[in-house]
């Protein structure tokens, strides 16, 4: 399929019974995981832009997660929340305001609900893999390509696509099915994914992705 700075997958061979998407979201704010205190997470204040990013980044999501589950693929929510280490404790993340009124955790229940998703992980940071059964989950559905979509662009789901190219997957990130919790920080983010030839991986549309799942 078209995306940049290649064509996805290099290899050529887009085949759903590879494929996973990976729709991206924190925890809930304040929620407590088991054996880990509970943390502030970001949020937005209604008629905001992240709270507009991430309405819309939801929507464009979820219609990749049901197209790809309809033609093969495998749909799955991953959980992110911030690293627990030692040090001050950090503080919520707010844009707008300081009231949690809208978190944008909810990108990643609303885009792939539970009729929709095949499987929910946790990651106690926000590198999806790490400390959770991601890896070994995508591996014995013998999935390789990895779509990714969600939020926050700059924090979750950059994560996650990193480390998933470091274990070899194949990653496509969808510029519209993300959002950032800084927009300002989207372009540079984006970047650093099609920079050297897509050192991890490539960027895409749900557009161009749909074409070639129906």
């Amino acid at each position: 399929m078209m995306s940049t700075p290649y064509p996805w997958p290099w290899h050529g061979c887009l085949d759903p019974r590879r494929l996973a998407v990976l729709v991206v979201g924190c925890a809930s704010p304040y929620e407590e995981l088991p054996g880990s205190p509970p943390v502030a997470l970001p949020v937005a204040l209604p008629g905001s832009l992240p709270e507009i990013e991430a309405v819309r980044a939801a929507r464009v999501a979820g219609r990749v997660a049901g197209a790809a589950r309809k033609a093969g693929g495998l749909v799955v929510r991953v959980r992110v929340r911030p690293p627990l280490r030692p040090g001050p404790p950090l503080p919520p993340y707010a844009w707008g305001g300081g009231s949690p009124a809208f978190p944008l955790a909810t990108i990643g229940r609303e885009a792939a609900p539970q009729d929709t998703a095949d499987a929910e992980v946790h990651a106690p940071g926000w590198d999806g893999f790490h400390g959770s059964p991601l890896d070994e989950l995508l591996r014995a559905a013998g999935r390789d390509l990895l779509v990714l979509a969600g939020c926050c662009l700059e924090l979750g789901v950059h994560s996650t696509m990193r480390s998933a190219n470091d274990r070899g997957y194949e990653c496509l990130l969808l510029a519209d099915a993300c959002a950032a919790a800084d927009p300002s920080l989207a372009a540079g983010a984006l970047s650093t994914i099609e920079m050297s030839g897509g050192i991890f991986g490539a960027v895409g549309s749900s557009a161009d992705l749909l074409k070639e799942l129906s």
